[in-house]
């Protein structure tokens, strides 16, 4: 659950003047300058683009709606190209700035803040994040958000001595049987990633989240540590698509870490805008993520509760835990 602290990270510069959500991506990251969206070519034939109707902006990074996507949509041939470019790829391949370079070479989906499609928008913004701090993306997260918060089992890299602290992961087979994903004590977690990433990577405990999710919480601050205004989590935590919209009217991808019926999207997660479209018990305001192993988080400012919940299975979609879990705890509630 990585993307909402990059996020974060994001909107402490935001507060400090040094970049704003309208600023033009290309303005900080030249690479993207000029990028098309697609109009035909892959498989071995040149792209074909066409100008986008707006520039690619902060808040277009921030909300998904960038027009960049997953390799793993596995929908069109510019994720083919993520994937024959491996550019995701977090050990052995390229560099966040050489990400950024790889993505200037490929068209956009569609024009920026006309769709939501979830998306690399997030490790893009982890690349503004190093250019305008002027330090490393993990560097940042420790000085400016980790050390003040005590997270102090939350890193891109597991230390040799808390290796052992680090479960095993797990996925499906083909045969639809566990199968071991990544071992605790041999994780490909032990080494420092290759690309650093702002949308995902990071390994934490459930009580160094739930100390990032109570500042959130309070809006901003845990024990008298103050990381960002209450002014800045209510905008981070307001639907930002355009129109006043939500993911089933404007989402195209084909895999997401929330459901879409009345859901918004804000600065870095997702927000209830209509619980009854939802179907789960919630909040109107309520916003959350989820990460690629099943782990997620929810905190809702109306009944003054959070949850967070880790485990080790891979992909998310493959159980509705979220669901579950949700369900169990708001029916758990008295008045």
């Amino acid at each position: 659950m990585t993307k909402p602290v990059t996020s974060l990270a994001f909107m402490m510069l935001v507060e400090e003047a040094k970049v704003a959500l309208d600023t033009p991506v290309h303005h900080i990251l030249p690479e993207l300058k000029g990028l098309g969206v697609y109009a035909g070519g892959g498989g071995g034939v040149p792209f074909a683009t066409r100008p986008t109707a707006e520039p690619m902006r902060m808040i277009d990074l921030l909300r998904h709606t960038s027009g960049l996507t997953y390799s793993f949509q596995n929908r069109t041939n510019v994720d083919a190209a993520y994937r024959e470019g491996r550019i995701e790829n977090w050990h052995g391949n390229l560099t966040l700035d050489e990400f950024v370079v790889a993505l200037g070479k490929l068209p956009l989906e569609f024009s920026p803040g006309t769709e939501w499609n979830y998306s690399v928008s997030t490790d893009v913004l982890g690349a503004v994040v190093e250019r305008l701090s002027g330090m490393s993306l993990d560097r940042f997260f420790e000085m400016r958000i980790f050390a003040p918060l005590g997270m102090h089992d939350t890193f891109f890299q597991v230390p040799a001595d808390k290796l052992d602290r680090l479960g095993d992961c797990w996925t499906l087979g083909p045969d639809k049987r566990p199968r071991l994903y990544d071992r605790g004590a041999e994780s490909a977690w032990a080494k420092f990633p290759r690309l650093v990433s702002g949308g995902g990577g990071l390994v934490s405990t459930a009580l160094d989240y739930h100390r990032f999710n109570t500042m959130l919480l309070n809006k901003g601050a845990l024990d008298g540590t103050r990381l960002v205004s209450p002014k800045t989590i209510e905008l981070m935590t307001t639907n930002h698509l355009p129109g006043g919209s939500d993911l089933a009217a404007m989402s195209r991808a084909l895999f997401s870490e929330t459901t879409n019926a009345g859901v918004g999207f804000g600065l870095g997660f997702a927000v209830t805008t209509d619980v009854a479209r939802t179907m789960m018990p919630g909040s109107v305001g309520e916003f959350y993520w989820g990460g690629m192993f099943s782990t997620a988080f929810f905190v809702d400012p109306v009944e003054r509760i959070s949850m967070v919940f880790m485990t080790q299975f891979s992909p998310s979609m493959l159980y509705p835990i979220r669901r579950e879990l949700k369900t169990m705890i708001y029916s758990a509630l008295e008045r």
